[in-house]
């Protein structure tokens, strides 16, 4: 019975939320592996993109509740989702024509765009600031949980209690459906092909006729779309504030880095390796291991190797490591 305890401490605070956060930063760093992959640039304001994203969901669910519109048990930012991606990529296709299209056509190198995009997160960083504010916005509405600790005690009968939050599982749902029809449209659609092809040899791709402008711009698109259900998911799991966005940028690109940036399975893979490491890292052993132990062995210290106030410094050491040992990547991606 305290077997079954302590595994289910450790799915309720541990394999739970790295599976939730993981699902969060995968769907973040294909976004930025996709514009390394393709526009060939590391794209600092992606970060602040899933943060613009996020809060025009939440002014549209707002508007939504003021009016009476909701989505029964689900959360009512799931409805304004579309209204968010189409604005963001609105924005992000405006941003491309008024500042990246300029460097693109001068062939510049890839440390402008990297400058340049230091420029538009600062921008964004203003934009969302000015118009939402500084401070915490919660915008989930529905029920708050599929199965509570009170549910599951009385189900099994354990000391220990299981909660699920349906933020929870709607983030890895979304995610799976968000990654497959990704994949879908890279590996077997017309458009996805040109992409790959202009992502693998830019010159054999404009040979053979495919248009440039219109990669660009779909990979905007996508971008957009990644980066807004990335920030909403992540929002709603815990909570908006946009200079939270702007810390998720190292764990984000450590996971691209870390799994092989400018492969999306890479990107996928290093979004769970990092989310995995920086819970288990600051996670406290002790009540798990109480369970495990004989009472003459339990430890009386909280069995934590970093507090949670340092757990992007995880991200940091995992990403400094690999690109010491292998700058490739777990999966063969580009060298940073």
């Amino acid at each position: 019975m305290d077997f079954l305890n302590a595994i289910v401490a450790l799915a309720n605070f541990v394999i739970i939320p790295a599976t939730v956060y993981g699902s969060q930063l995968a769907l973040g760093a294909l976004g930025v592996t996709l514009i390394y992959g393709i526009l060939r640039f590391s794209n600092f304001a992606h970060g602040d993109t899933m943060a613009f994203g996020t809060m025009v969901t939440i002014l549209i669910t707002w508007w939504f509740q003021s009016m009476g519109i909701n989505f029964g048990i689900l959360p009512t930012a799931l409805l304004a989702l579309p209204f968010g991606i189409a604005i963001t990529s609105l924005f992000l296709l405006g941003t491309d024509r008024v500042v990246y299209k300029f460097y693109r056509e001068k062939k510049s190198e890839p440390v402008i765009f990297v400058i340049v995009s230091l420029g538009v997160m600062f921008m964004m960083n203003g934009i969302v600031r000015f118009i939402i504010g500084t401070g915490d916005q919660r915008f989930a509405d529905g029920e708050r949980f599929i199965i509570s600790t009170r549910e599951f005690k009385a189900m099994t009968g354990l000391q220990e209690g299981l909660a699920i939050r349906f933020t929870q599982g709607i983030t890895v749902v979304t995610a799976i459906i968000v990654v497959a029809a990704l994949f879908y449209f890279l590996n077997r659609t017309r458009t996805g092909k040109s992409m790959r092809a202009f992502s693998d040899n830019e010159d054999l791709a404009l040979l053979s006729g495919i248009n440039p402008e219109r990669v660009v711009m779909v990979t905007w698109i996508i971008v957009a779309g990644l980066a807004t259900i990335a920030g909403v998911l992540y929002g709603l799991d815990k909570t908006f504030k946009p200079f939270t966005y702007f810390q998720l940028l190292l764990p984000i690109f450590a996971s691209a880095i870390v799994g092989g940036l400018g492969n999306p399975l890479g990107a996928i893979a290093g979004g769970f390796v990092i989310a995995f490491s920086e819970v288990s890292v600051t996670y406290a052993f002790k009540k798990v291991l109480g369970y495990l132990l004989p009472e003459s062995l339990e430890p009386d210290s909280l069995v934590q190797l970093l507090s949670t106030d340092y757990k992007f410094a995880v991200s940091f050491v995992i990403l400094i490591i690999v690109l010491l040992v292998k700058p490739t990547g777990l999966f063969k991606g580009k060298s940073v």
